[in-house]
């Protein structure tokens, strides 16, 4: 792959690491032109930036992807389970903290893995979580756009409509764990 070709969330080997590209800038000024990244190691998780003319060269790094379903968890040790061949990965709470906070009953995970090692987990793009706690709303509070906290049955808390209360079923984008619509 050329320097040119990176992109955000390529990833790529270099002095015998493997790496992925987080932002990506092509830099031209009067003197030189230049790829400015900001790259992490993945097997340490370092960031830093990295200069590259745009004609170097680096080696393709394959990633594999694999549903999981989360079965049961003992202390920190979360173990998953392949639906397909019902292999079982135990992982560490820190690896799978952020995708836990969207979790309910089903829902099936995506494993990206590196030679075997897992680099990330991300949980379905939209879940559907049960408010267990918010304030409840007040004739008058029609502000446009008004906004209060809500806690999800997973513990998450989020930025939700005043009509939303206690009981009610959310859909929530976890790109970015966003209210989207009542389900």
């Amino acid at each position: 792959m050329e320097a040119s070709k990176l992109r955000p969330g390529a990833v790529f080997k270099m002095e015998g690491k493997t790496w992925q590209v987080l932002e990506y800038e092509y830099v031209q000024n009067d003197r030189r032109k230049f790829i400015r990244v900001k790259i992490k190691d993945l097997s340490s998780g370092v960031s830093h930036e990295q200069r590259f003319n745009g004609t170097e060269y680096f080696e393709d790094a394959q990633l594999t992807n694999r549903n999981m379903q989360f079965s049961y968890n003992v202390d920190n040790i979360y173990t998953f389970m392949d639906p397909n061949t019902f292999d079982q990965m135990d992982v560490n709470f820190d690896l799978v903290k952020s995708a836990m906070q969207y979790h309910t009953e089903g829902n099936t995970y995506v494993f990206t893995m590196l030679d075997d090692k897992i680099i990330s987990v991300t949980p379905p793009t939209f879940v559907v979580l049960t408010v267990t706690d918010t304030e409840r709303s007040v004739a008058g509070d029609t502000a446009r756009n008004a906004m209060k906290s809500a806690t999800l049955e997973s513990g998450l808390t989020i930025k939700v409509p005043m009509f939303v209360s206690n009981g009610d079923k959310l859909r929530i984008d976890t790109r970015d764990g966003t209210y989207v619509e009542r389900a």
